[in-house]
């Protein structure tokens, strides 16, 4: 066949491209042109193959001195970048004019025939053969300058053998591709933009010998351009993920010397683009199999190690698949990402230019991993975050938050520690508002944590709360009605510590009046709604309120709000509850000293008269805060006034657990006073009418009784003749300390106004009989609430359980009353005169 003649004009573009080219070549071939001639002078290598048994070795040690040449070549890379910029875009136009011109030759005219027999030979030996003599024709057309008939010799192995459909061609044509590299060697730069696309894509090749061929070919390739090859490291590396998990062990094996022969001519490059990598190196880290992972975090590491290359700045976008590898399977893997990770860890430590926010909402994700190492691993970073994140991560505080207040009671002993030292980091923190600090996401994130079913959890979220409204009062007040009832809810946790931290954070609140107002109301309606809180929570709830803010300010706010209550039978249940706390609880003792003096002074008086109209709502309530003033004159006349109907079960149990508290050292001052009859008459027929409303069975009659007896009768009959509403046994003296102790007395009993206290106890208990009437009776929890839920906290000898039966009633109406003794009448109140005497 007779060769194209190339016209005139033709001639003289290709002189003059050539010239431009060899302008540009010449800075380059004065530096490197020895260096380079020792190093990529050698004949065609090849992968050790597993169909022969004589292979030629890849890593000989003549192949290794000439990659430390390669790499000594490589570090002139940086003084000539430029000069390699200039020649490639002259490469591409010469590559472009060649392939024009090499569609119109016929390649046979190049190779002999023979030769292409033996590259299509399925014997590797021969291919391997025909591969040298296609490295000689190269070379020879290199020197010669005919790099159009290359660029038809390339053409004709790529669409011939690489594209047969024959498996013994493409390998041919893959080794033959490899051969033109190596014989073009410092010309093969205009030449691979159609030598290695045809390789890369044989890596998806049906054939795994091809796969294999493919490799080799590449790795071969690699070898000749280093530098130049990057320009398709990203199709290279997505093939080499593909064939890191190939099904085949050879093209794993072939597969991973590429990937190494890769990893040092990207190191050594400078024309390396970790902006081009980074996005497919994110859309690759979500991958399950275990050999593109091993794969991933091998690439991570080696680009980290690289000084110039800075994948610190790109973390985030692939931070999320490292911790993912940290729950794979294989215990190799996991040590892997960990090592990775450890190292970013350091690095973040000693950089001054962190993306804390980005890599923060990672975390946040992951510390709710399943995965216990997953879980560790993410506190200890979201640790360290908090100690250096400083203002990036103040809007991302509570997410933060919401992530490790669950890892403060993990089950894992390591996660719990950090867990809460992280904690204790973030509270001490005071981040303002007007730096992105958002109180109201901290505080719904504290209040969701509320309803976890971790002790610890609740505990911290509680305290959070606290600390938000001590440190944000202004902004926290407007989102305090929508955690009043996370709040009161929490009052019925099982957990006693729990609940306490929670009446905390209520005293906290109610440091207002107003708030103080509606956290009582709010109270009284949740024990109203949930009688179990009442229970088992009331007075628990009642006494630590009394410590926080105050006993008589808490007693006076709940006499307010019960006296108002339109559920008389909760009124009532209510009163007994207050009542019997009132009585038995140590830190009620100051009011019940308070409570002593109403006959005394103005304070003690008014603390009277402020509790006795909500007291109303229970007589034996109201007998009991009598027996507390020493008000003996007016108890006794409540006595007087109860009529048949307020006699029943509900009274007499009351009944059984006051004369059991009047055994008690609370009201040991009362029963001292029955030593001294003539000045405290009123008290002794206030026990005496007690006496005659207990059924003789029943052990309080037994027990008061027998109190009784102890009176001196001697003295008793005398002091009936003179009765006194005022007591002698208390220091009566004038507030201005100058007036008549006497008059004093008087003036504050007068200014109680008893008679009116009597007719609003008779009238409150005239509603109670009436609403008794028109609804159904109260059940048997709500009757026996007080018994069963005031008796927290309180001595063994003040048991609440009461003797009193159906049975003893009935059997009690049954049999006669046994004899009691005889007492003057008293029943009317005394008249001034008798008051006048009695000071006498």
């Amino acid at each position: 066949m007779r060769k194209l003649q190339k016209s005139p004009r033709e001639k003289k573009e290709k002189s003059k491209q050539k010239k431009s080219l060899s302008l540009h070549l010449s800075l380059l071939h004065f530096f490197s042109f020895s260096l380079f001639r020792r190093s990529v002078g050698f004949p065609f290598l090849s992968f050790p193959s597993p169909l022969a048994r004589s292979r030629a070795r890849v890593f000989s040690s003549q192949s290794r001195e000439r990659r430390r040449n390669l790499r000594g070549f490589s570090s002139l890379s940086g003084l000539l970048a430029d000069c390699y910029k200039k020649v490639a875009i002259s490469k591409a136009g010469i590559s472009v004019r060649l392939y024009q011109i090499a569609m119109a030759i016929d390649a046979s005219t190049i190779v002999p025939a023979s030769v292409l027999r033996n590259l299509a030979d399925k014997l590797y030996e021969k291919r391997k053969n025909a591969a040298l003599e296609i490295e000689g024709i190269t070379k020879n057309l290199a020197a010669a300058g005919e790099h159009d008939k290359i660029a038809a010799l390339i053409h004709m192995l790529t669409e011939d053998f690489t594209k047969s459909a024959q498996a013994n061609h493409r390998k041919g044509g893959l080794i033959g591709l490899a051969a033109v590299t190596v014989g073009l060697t410092t010309e093969a730069g205009p030449h691979l933009d159609n030598i290695v696309p045809p390789v890369v894509e044989s890596f998806q090749d049906q054939d795994s010998r091809v796969r294999y061929y493919a490799c080799e070919a590449l790795y071969n390739i690699a070898k000749v351009v280093r530098g130049e090859f990057i320009v398709f490291f990203n199709k290279i590396f997505d093939a080499l993920c593909k064939l890191s998990a190939d099904s085949d062990a050879n093209v794993q094996s072939a597969a991973h010397l590429l990937d190494r022969l890769v990893k040092d001519i990207v190191t050594e490059s400078d024309s390396f683009s970790i902006e081009e990598f980074i996005p497919l190196l994110k859309e690759r880290m979500n991958v399950l199999n275990p050999f593109v992972r091993q794969f991933l975090v091998g690439w991570i590491t080696v680009l980290d190690s690289v000084p110039d290359i800075d994948m610190l700045g790109f973390l985030p976008d692939f931070l999320d698949g490292l911790f993912n590898m940290l729950s794979d399977s294989s215990l190799e893997i996991r040590q892997q990402a960990d090592a990775a990770l450890s190292e970013f860890l350091q690095e973040i430590k000693n950089s001054p230019n962190v993306d804390y926010g980005r890599m923060a909402e990672i975390l946040v994700r992951r510390c709710g991993s399943t995965d216990e190492f997953t879980r560790l691993t993410a506190v200890i970073w979201v640790n360290e975050f908090v100690k250096l994140g400083g203002e990036q991560l103040v809007p991302h505080y509570a997410d933060i938050l919401g992530a490790i207040l669950p890892c403060i009671s993990d089950k894992e002993e390591k996660i719990r520690v950090v867990a809460c030292e992280t904690n204790e980091e973030l509270r001490g923190l005071k981040p303002e508002p007007s730096e992105g600090f958002d109180v109201g996401k901290v505080l719904q994130i504290a209040r969701r944590e509320l309803n976890s079913d971790l002790e610890a959890t609740r505990i911290e979220a509680l305290r959070w709360i606290q600390n938000l409204i001590l440190k944000y009062r202004n902004e926290i007040i407007i989102y305090m009605d929508d955690i009043f009832s996370s709040l009161l809810n929490a009052l019925s946790d099982p957990s006693e510590e729990v609940v306490l931290l929670v009446l905390e954070v209520h005293a906290c609140v109610a440091q207002e009046t107003h708030h103080f107002t509606n956290l009582v109301t709010h109270l009284l309606s949740n024990f109203k709604s949930n009688n179990y809180l009442l229970e088992k929570r009331g007075p628990l709830v009642v006494r630590r309120l009394c410590v926080l803010l105050g006993a008589e300010k808490v007693y006076r706010e709940f006499s307010i709000i019960l006296e108002k209550e339109s559920d008389l039978d909760f009124a009532a249940t209510m009163i007994q509850a207050l009542n019997l706390i009132l009585v038995t609880s140590a830190e009620l003792a100051g009011l019940r000293v308070i409570l002593k003096q109403a006959l005394v002074n103005s304070s003690g008086k008014e603390l009277f008269l402020s509790l006795y109209s909500s007291w109303c709502h229970s007589s034996m309530a109201t007998i009991t805060l009598c027996f507390l003033a020493q008000v003996y004159h007016h108890a006794s006349c409540v006595i007087q006034s109860l009529t048949d109907e307020d006699i029943n079960v509900k009274f007499l149990i009351h009944l059984d657990k006051l004369i059991r508290l009047l055994e008690t050292p609370i009201f040991s001052y009362l029963r001292l006073q029955l030593l001294e009859p003539e000045k405290h008459t009123w008290l002794v027929k206030c026990l005496y009418g007690l006496l005659m409303l207990l059924p003789q069975q029943s052990s309080a009659f037994k027990i008061l009784r027998t109190r009784l007896k102890t009176v001196p009768s001697s003295r008793l009959s005398d002091a009936m003749t003179q009765l006194s509403p005022v007591p002698h046994n208390i220091p009566i003296a004038a507030e201005d300390g100058n007036g008549n102790p006497e008059q004093a007395a008087a003036s504050i009993y007068e200014s109680i106004n008893f008679p009116a206290r009597l007719d609003q106890f008779v009238q409150t208990q005239a509603k109670h009989r009436h609403f008794s009437k028109l609804r159904p009776p109260p059940t048997r929890n709500r009757v026996s609430a007080l018994g069963r839920g005031t008796s927290t906290g309180a001595d063994p000898e003040m048991s609440l359980s009461s003797s009193f039966t159906q049975d003893e009633l009935r059997r009690e109406e049954m049999e006669p009353s046994a004899p009691t003794p005889s007492l003057p009448d008293i029943s009317r109140p005394p008249s001034r005169t008798s008051t006048s005497r009695s000071f006498q």
